[in-house]
């Protein structure tokens, strides 16, 4: 099994690093510490941190095919944001009910410019309350499952015909077949992971393999499309939370982590918890669809 090598770039100490997106004409990833409601920028070439404050969760954001901004997900909507020349929010679809306790978690667009997004219960796990939706260019919000506990992914196949997704509550990954309409076939189990991590944020690569971030494993995870491990990058922290391709060859693998949860002690031997590395890894990834029309 090949191994990487992790390098951290950023040592800050984020809650929950989630939802990075790297931005090529910049070389500059964002990504999200969600609970504290902070969106980060990290400039590779320039090695310059920005940060910006919002009024609630963010869970996520996602490029725009019209460049006009970015789609994001706050606790219990999608916005439409911009950062330049100021943070600047426009609501647009009202998703999950957070008096019930309930938020967003995880998305991406698919090939065709389509949002796919999870939520789940904020405290409550043990509650199947969320859902997979799939909100589409013209903003319309269907749901496409339901069932889950915690959603995380998703991802999709290069191709574009297959759908991967997991709950990380049970530590299960699925894949649907996904129709150039956007519907989806029925859900099936991809990988059953058992000890050295939850599935978290995932991408798949320009072979078609998944990579995973494995919460609480202290390592980030290559498989191959039938579920089979091929490759890892061991870290210095127990929970990575999520990852996104980068670089001009997009041979930089980007990994968010988490502090959440962790007690003192576990601190203490994780000075590093929450920050922001990278590995080079061999196979190009693939690069971050955008939302919209085409």
């Amino acid at each position: 099994m090949k191994s990487y090598i992790a390098q951290c770039v950023l040592p800050i100490a984020a809650e929950l690093g989630e939802g990075p997106l790297y931005l090529p004409a910049q070389d500059r990833l964002l990504f999200v510490d969600l609970k504290r409601c902070i969106l980060h920028a990290w400039d590779a070439s320039t090695r310059r941190h920005d940060s910006w404050l919002l009024p609630d969760y963010l869970c996520w954001i996602v490029p725009r095919r019209d460049g006009d901004g970015f789609m994001a997900g706050l606790r219990d909507s999608v916005v439409r944001l911009w950062l330049e020349p100021a943070l600047r929010i426009a609501p647009l679809v009202r998703v999950v009910d957070s008096a019930r306790g309930l938020r967003l978690n995880d998305a991406k667009a698919d090939q065709h410019g389509r949002l796919w997004l999870g939520s789940m219960h904020d405290s409550d796990y043990q509650q199947a309350a969320g859902m997979l939706f799939r909100l589409d260019p013209d903003l319309r919000l269907h749901i496409a499952d339901e069932g889950y506990h915690i959603c995380n992914g998703p991802t999709f196949a290069p191709d574009g015909r297959t759908l991967y997704h997991s709950d990380s509550f049970i530590d299960v990954s699925y894949r649907y077949p996904l129709a150039a309409d956007g519907s989806l076939g029925p859900r099936e189990v991809w990988r059953r992971f058992s000890g050295r991590g939850s599935p978290d944020g995932m991408q798949a690569d320009s072979e078609g393999c998944i990579w995973i971030a494995q919460w609480g494993g202290a390592r980030v995870c290559r498989f191959s499309p039938d579920g089979e491990l091929l490759a890892e990058v061991p870290l210095p922290v127990s929970q990575p939370a999520s990852l996104a391709f980068g670089g001009e060859d997009l041979r930089t693998l980007y990994i968010t982590t988490a502090r959440e949860g962790l007690s003192a002690e576990q601190l203490a031997l994780e000075p590093l918890a929450g920050a922001l590395f990278t590995a080079l890894i061999d196979v190009p990834g693939l690069p971050a669809n955008a939302f919209g029309a085409g």
